[in-house]
């Protein structure tokens, strides 16, 4: 039960990086890309660092007009996929807690949905903070699991992905306090996209999010694990159809960002 249903170790995003971008075909999540872009404006950021880029996708919705953008991965084949995009990324390998780069060098250094898979988390806001040049930002988009308790059918069919996910993500609360002890002066945090999606009957498995590598949350699971998910998913619709009743299967999860500024 709980989280014994979940594999060891952590998601193979070498061996997810080829389809990893089907993910946003759908062209979602624009509220986080617009914050990235409008935080990236009012800084006048001209050097700016992904920390778990992945395939770029964020980084190649930013200008840095006479500028630069850097992207920085533990994984080689998610960078692979980077390194195939038109825009010119300035790519590197590496590990959030040690990052390979030299002190007051960037203007703004964020993650996406990235900060519960680094293995040293607070040491990741320290060394941002080395990096940030005098009124630099960082900012840390994604969610929090308490917050609200959000709905996600993911959570509700999938046993032990909610609990596991009360430890891999850190509160908002926690995340704060690392800022304020690493000395980021001036913090604020904003909503920046709400992710309402109701899925009636068998359509939920068009869903791509229910695809085994479609979110870590699944691609942790085991393979009997994530079989035994979709089970129970096939015999709560067979219920309903037996009393008449359709079952819709919902999301409305809450995609945030923490920003803190360095003083000027």
């Amino acid at each position: 039960m709980g989280c014994q249903a979940m594999s060891p170790g952590r998601v193979d995003y070498d061996r997810i990086a080829p389809s990893y971008n089907l993910r946003f075909s759908s062209g979602g999540v624009q509220g986080v890309a617009g914050a990235l872009r409008g935080l990236a404006q009012a800084q006048d950021a001209r050097h700016i660092l992904e920390v778990g880029c992945g395939t770029g996708h964020w980084l190649a919705g930013l200008h840095a007009p006479a500028g630069r953008l850097y992207g920085l991965d533990l994984s080689a084949g998610m960078l692979a996929q980077a390194q195939q995009r038109a825009e010119r990324l300035r790519l590197a390998r590496g590990r959030a807690g040690q990052l390979p780069f030299p002190d007051a060098s960037f203007d703004l250094v964020y993650c996406v949905n990235a900060l519960h898979h680094f293995q040293r988390r607070r040491d990741f806001v320290a060394e941002a903070r080395r990096l940030l040049r005098p009124g630099g930002a960082l900012a840390v988009a994604g969610m929090d699991p308490r917050f609200l308790r959000d709905r996600w059918y993911i959570y509700d069919y999938f046993e032990g992905t909610y609990e596991t996910d009360l430890v891999r993500f850190p509160s908002w609360g926690t995340v704060l306090d690392w800022l304020l002890a690493a000395g980021f002066e001036r913090v604020a945090w904003q909503p920046v996209e709400q992710i309402r999606e109701h899925k009636v009957g068998r359509a939920i498995f068009a869903d791509p999010f229910l695809q085994k590598d479609a979110c870590s949350q699944l691609a942790l699971l085991s393979d009997e694990a994530y079989a035994a998910g979709l089970q129970r998913m096939e015999a709560a619709l067979a219920a309903a159809a037996l009393e008449g009743e359709t079952l819709t299967f919902s999301t409305d999860l809450l995609l945030a960002m923490l920003t803190g500024w360095v003083g000027a």
